[in-house]
């Protein structure tokens, strides 16, 4: 079985507004980077996974993607993240992929060991759904197909149920499967926190989020 990563990133300059005003341009560039640069390590350090696709089009993330071994695909219309994981889906098929892990490029914390043991999982179907909801249950920060075209990815609110509800309809097996590395990713300020919270009660682990985390305490706190 050949498993492929497709990971979509905003533009840098773009990605978390929602943080604004409490998080300025420059340093909401600089997060949403190395949450991106955490995903795309632990996703390399994965036996599991095969190959990474990074679908974006800022240069600087396609430059990032091909130092970590990833194959970087141009998004210039950037027409929103259902697209752009349909087309690294099929990309994905036409390299030989048998199935494909959709990925979220702000969830900082992925443990590359929980990847492994939520891609090693005895599976009894050949044709599954396996939804990674959000902490809060409602958001879907990684969805695992099998194979790759067996559902069309439905991002967005509370899509951790429409992708049940899509993959039933289809009559494909799904499975909700809880990753706590997987649970947060960084939308709001209130997401913001908690990663804090995360970052300071353990060692190790999104060392780049991490370092731009403790930047930003230092310079908040000179002011």
């Amino acid at each position: 079985m050949s498993t492929f990563a497709i990971l979509p990133v905003k533009r840098f300059e773009e990605a978390k507004g929602r943080l604004d005003p409490g998080l300025a341009a420059g340093p909401r560039r600089a997060l949403a980077e190395a949450m991106y640069v955490d995903v795309l390590t632990a996703l390399r350090r994965s036996r599991g996974v095969d190959r990474v696709l990074v679908l974006t089009a800022d240069p600087g993330a396609q430059r990032v993607a091909e130092g970590y071994d990833a194959i970087p695909l141009d998004d210039p219309a950037e027409s929103g993240q259902n697209r752009a994981v349909l087309r690294g889906v099929a990309h994905a098929r036409e390299l030989g992929a048998t199935r494909v892990l959709c990925m979220a490029g702000d969830t900082p914390m992925v443990d590359p060991a929980e990847l492994d043991t939520l891609l090693g999982r005895p599976r009894t179907a050949d044709r599954y759904v396996v939804v990674v909801p959000d902490r809060h249950g409602s958001g879907t920060n990684a969805l695992l197909l099998s194979p790759p075209d067996v559902l069309a990815p439905s991002f967005g609110v509370d899509s951790a149920h429409r992708h049940q509800v899509l993959a039933e309809e289809a009559g494909v097996a799904v499975e909700v499967a809880e990753v706590e590395s997987l649970g947060l990713d960084v939308d709001t300020p209130e997401d913001l926190e908690a990663l804090r919270a995360v970052v300071a009660s353990r060692r190790g682990g999104a060392a780049h989020t991490r370092g731009m985390l403790n930047q930003l305490m230092r310079t908040n706190a000179e002011r």
